[in-house]
């Protein structure tokens, strides 16, 4: 027999209370009445009917009937109106012997109204996490793809048409890596189509001094057949070996000046004790060449601060080859009798090293002319015994040091205020 209803407690008579909605609320929007269809779409499978029995007795529940045998029991069911109605019973025990059974059940709609908040919540969350990352693909799409994108098709072009200058797109106003790589693509881009360029020029001008030589060495070599005479002959032999020597000489030249980047870029720079290498360099320049009467004087210096050793980073043996050529060309120019002077400076930060000469110096249009390939200027009778190449070779190895140098004239100025040159200068630093 049911001893007590929970709801007979809140009724009066067999009448029972359920609250609708107000009379004034809003119809349900689209969003409320789509996530009830989608409720309704889902459905909640094939639930049993809740039913009430009266007060006779509770046993009709199936729950209240394994509780009856002592043992815990739920059921979930809907009522009439498809609410979801959840029912729970336990034994009411004293001693092992059961008393009673308790039965608990929720009100139709409370379980409904939990979990269709708790879903709204779920999509809610879900929904807005969905826009932010559209929009946040967007912005990727449109601040890293695209551009890397564009970077990407501007390298292809550069592959395909290497020939022909392609601008990559400038993003180095970003101060992401999207920049960097903007500006890394940038330099590497202009320095290749720099390096093809170089050795565009590098070849014409090749072809151009290598043509010289051999034009005159054909033209001796068939007009060697015609001679009357042995002097004849004598001078068309002379003619053929100075040609030989020339074009051995250049071939020489520009084999060291073509593989002088490359050698630069595979050999690491290592410490190189400018005043160890300098002595070397000068000493082999006075035992090599004695016999055109010029001397060389080697000199050192220390700026004030500056550390009390020599050492640098660097190549040696292309530092060498660099003081080495200024040397044989401040020779060159020097008339029997006169000295070289090496005079090298140490520095706060670096050192310098200056070459001077007591020749006629150089024109002031070709102070910066002499450092360009195969550019001469020589007396006539000195003409060919030089490729041109040595002064250019020296500021590719100086420049890839990380170094400058320059020529100039040492002047003084005479009673009569003449300013009459001394010499020719020639400046590493």
């Amino acid at each position: 027999v049911m001893l007590l209803d929970t709801r007979a407690l809140y009724s009066k008579g067999e009448i029972l209370r359920f609250d609708l909605p107000p009379p004034d609320e809003p119809p349900p929007g689209l969003l409320a009445r789509g996530w009830r269809g989608v409720q309704g779409w889902i459905g909640r499978g094939e639930l049993p009917l809740y039913r009430e029995f009266g007060p006779q007795s509770g046993k009709e529940y199936p729950e209240v009937a394994s509780a009856a045998l002592g043992q815990k029991a739920s059921a979930v069911r809907v009522d009439e109106r498809g609410r979801v109605v959840v029912s729970v019973a336990v034994p009411i025990q004293r001693f092992r012997a059961i008393l009673g059974e308790l039965l608990l059940s929720t009100q139709g709609g409370e379980i409904d109204a939990a979990v269709e908040a708790e879903r709204f919540v779920i999509v809610s969350v879900f929904l807005v996490a969905a826009v932010v990352m559209v929009l946040i693909s967007i912005l990727l799409a449109g601040t890293i793809a695209d551009p890397v994108r564009k970077l990407a098709d501007a390298a292809e072009r550069v592959r395909r048409r290497i020939k022909t200058r392609v601008e990559i797109p400038d993003f180095t106003g970003r101060s992401d890596e999207i920049g960097h790589l903007s500006g890394a693509l940038r330099d590497m881009t202009n320095a290749l189509y720099n390096r093809i360029e170089a050795i565009e020029s590098f070849a014409a001008d090749v072809a151009h001094e290598l043509k010289n030589p051999l034009t005159s060495l054909r033209s001796a070599v068939e007009t060697l057949p015609l001679a009357r005479n042995d002097v004849s002959r004598g001078r068309l032999m002379e003619v053929i070996q100075h040609d030989v020597k020339r074009l051995d000489r250049l071939i020489s030249d520009i084999s060291d000046a073509s593989r002088l980047d490359a050698e630069l870029q595979r050999q690491e720079a290592t410490d190189v004790d400018l005043k160890q290498m300098l002595e070397m360099v000068v000493g082999m320049a006075q035992d090599v060449r004695k016999d055109d009467g010029v001397s060389v004087a080697l000199k050192f210096e220390r700026a004030a601060g500056a550390p009390a050793n020599y050492v640098l980073i660097g190549h040696a043996s292309r530092l060498g080859q660099v003081v080495d050529n200024l040397v044989s060309n401040a020779r060159s120019f020097s008339p029997p009798g006169s000295t070289v002077t090496v005079t090298c400076r140490r520095l706060k930060q670096g050192a310098e090293i200056v070459v001077d000469d007591q020749g006629p110096g150089v024109r002031p249009d070709a102070l910066t002319r002499i450092f360009e390939r195969f550019y001469t200027d020589r007396p006539q009778q000195n003409f060919g015994q030089n490729s041109g190449l040595g002064l250019s070779i020296s500021r590719q190895i100086v420049e890839a040091h990380g170094g400058k140098i320059w020529a100039q004239n040492r002047t003084t100025t005479t009673p009569e205020g003449e300013v009459k040159v001394l010499g020719a200068r020639l400046v590493v630093q």
